[in-house]
């Protein structure tokens, strides 16, 4: 069984113990949150409709945070002398899928 569920304005395809990461959702480490699906499939069974999806959850985890590598931009105008050189290092939160049910 696995669902589709949408975090971070990105999509993610999940199974039950499966440990991923995620943007930073605000939550302490070791509290439990619930997600939406989009999808849920479990065998030949395909759930897509909204209807049958308003009782749905994917329960998770938050079981740390991590860093994510370094990434340096750089701008540079020739015959001005300008210059300028930054780096961004994102934040993730680190989830484990504890159950499925649809």
């Amino acid at each position: 069984m696995y669902a589709v569920i949408k975090t971070g304005g990105k999509q993610y395809k999940v199974a039950e113990g499966e440990t991923f990461n995620v943007e930073l959702l605000g939550q302490e480490v070791g509290s439990t949150i619930s997600f939406t699906p989009l999808l849920i499939v479990d065998g030949d069974t395909v759930v897509s409709s909204p209807a049958a999806l308003a009782n749905a959850t994917v329960t998770a985890t938050v079981t740390g945070s991590m860093s994510g590598p370094k990434i340096y931009g750089y701008m540079y105008k020739s015959k001005a002398r300008a210059q300028r050189k930054w780096g961004h290092r994102q934040h993730y939160a680190s989830v484990q899928i504890t159950g499925i049910s649809a």
